[in-house]
């Protein structure tokens, strides 16, 4: 009984064979369809897990509050006159973000698990004879755990070193390599500003490599230098303390600010902020909205009710982002699922017309002894070769199509089998389904008539 089937598939095959253009149009659909299918799924799965990188990198349930710095203030109140003799200021003073705001933060609000503030300076770092570019960045030792940062080798600050702004420091894989390429970094000096600091530790090197990260709140560390947050107030930069003198250019380092390698001096003299940003962690996902509430009210009565801080939520932001980019990945799958369906239709019209031109071939089997499951398993035969056959190709396209995406468009792309296994699988039932009805009507056939077909 099986014997006689593979010699309905025997016939289906040469019949393919002799037919190859044929058999290669039809098959078209299905190889563009599978290959538009496993590409679009890799666009998605790579886009899932670009955003699954950088919610680890934002850290779980992090709040960032950052100040709001109006560069329009300074020449309002700039002039201490008018035409009239009258002055333009302020109504409301706030002190801007500061350590006592962190402090207020850490002992008033229940949900908050962690707590660091940040303190940015962008220059050089320099160590025997090199200079490296760098962000250097004042924090507290929770900034590490807030933000899942291991080290490699070496230790974070201790408490005394936090405390009493002792210059130590936890360097990037990058500066790490850049600087002490030939050297154990741990226990070596390097130079920033005015003062050596000691590298205590060196941090793992992160391979995420993310467009616009930094807007995202995502924090890549590989070329950063880190230094306790009362060392960066006590030897570099504290807004805290700029006073009249040094809003009217007579500031510099010893009115808390930072003089670069360039030799110019940070001029954003509208920025009175001490801190460049306070990260909150809090300890359930579900409490990130309530405290992020109290947090506004919070900061808006210790600033004298002036808004100049702004709150963002990096995970739920990137959360809304993987939903947006989830629904515009089923839609590509959609419009790639199409194109298999498109092909299974074209795989039963090229069928049908097979069928009318092969009536007399149909007959004379019939004649010869064919039963009508015969006709039907050849028809049929025929068309999931094609869909399997198209399928296979459409696979290996798919996967190079994936790596051609990644490699000139720069877009992760991750091929999963589980992809790969439903666009072959579809393939393959649409071969079964539209090729069965022009099946059944080639069985159907009357094989009197059909011996009579011209």
């Amino acid at each position: 009984m099986f014997s006689r089937y593979f010699h309905d598939i025997e016939i289906a095959i040469e019949s393919l064979l002799s037919n190859k253009l044929k058999s290669i149009l039809m098959a078209l659909g299905i190889i563009f369809g599978t290959a538009a299918v496993i590409s679009m799924l890799a666009i998605g799965n790579g886009a899932q897990q670009e955003i699954l990188d950088q919610i680890k990198m934002v850290g779980v349930n992090n709040i960032v509050i950052t100040p709001v710095i109006d560069l329009t203030e300074e020449g309002e109140n700039g002039d201490d006159s008018g035409e009239n003799g009258d002055s333009k200021k302020k109504e409301k003073f706030s002190p801007g973000l500061t350590m006592k705001d962190v402090e207020a933060i850490k002992n008033i609000i229940p949900s908050v698990k962690r707590i660091t503030p940040e303190i940015i300076a962008n220059s050089f770092v320099v160590q025997n004879g090199k200079r490296v570019a760098a962000k250097v960045i004042g924090v507290d030792n929770d900034y590490f755990d807030v933000y899942n940062i291991n080290l490699e080798k070496g230790f974070f600050f201790s408490d005394y070193q936090v405390e009493n702004g002792i210059p130590v420091c936890v360097i990037g894989a990058n500066i790490a390599a850049k600087i002490f390429s030939d050297t154990d970094p741990v226990n070596q000096y390097l130079k920033f500003g005015y003062v050596w600091l000691k590298v205590v530790g060196v941090l793992e090197k992160s391979n995420v490599n993310l467009s616009a990260a930094d807007n995202a709140g995502v924090n890549l560390v590989n070329d950063n230098v880190f230094i306790p947050v009362q060392t960066m107030l006590l030897r570099y930069k504290n807004r805290a303390l700029i006073n009249s003198k040094s809003l009217s250019g007579g500031g510099g380092f010893m009115g808390g600010w930072f003089f670069s390698f360039s030799g110019k001096q940070e001029t954003s003299t509208s920025n009175y902020n001490q801190l460049d940003k306070i990260i909150v962690q809090v300890e359930e996902t579900e409490q990130l909205t309530t405290t992020t509430e109290i947090l506004s009210r919070m900061l808006l009565r210790r600033h004298m009710d002036v808004k100049d801080y702004e709150i963002t939520v990096p995970e739920l932001l990137l959360k809304q982002q993987q939903r947006t980019k989830d629904i515009f990945n089923i839609v590509l799958g959609a419009i790639a699922s199409i194109s298999l369906i498109v092909g299974g239709i074209g795989i039963m019209n090229i069928m049908f017309a097979t069928v009318m031109e092969r009536i007399k071939e149909i007959g004379i089997r019939l004649a010869l002894g064919a039963k009508k499951a015969d006709i039907i398993a050849q028809f049929l035969s025929e068309a999931i070769l094609i869909s399997v056959s198209g399928g296979l190709i459409g696979v290996f396209l798919g996967v190079v199509f994936s790596k051609l995406i990644m490699k000139f468009a720069g877009i992760l792309t991750i091929i999963s089998p589980g992809s790969v296994i439903v666009a072959f699988g579809v393939s393959a039932i649409i071969g079964v389904i539209f090729g069965l009805s022009p099946a059944k009507r080639a069985a159907e056939k009357d094989p009197i008539e059909s011996l009579r077909y011209e």
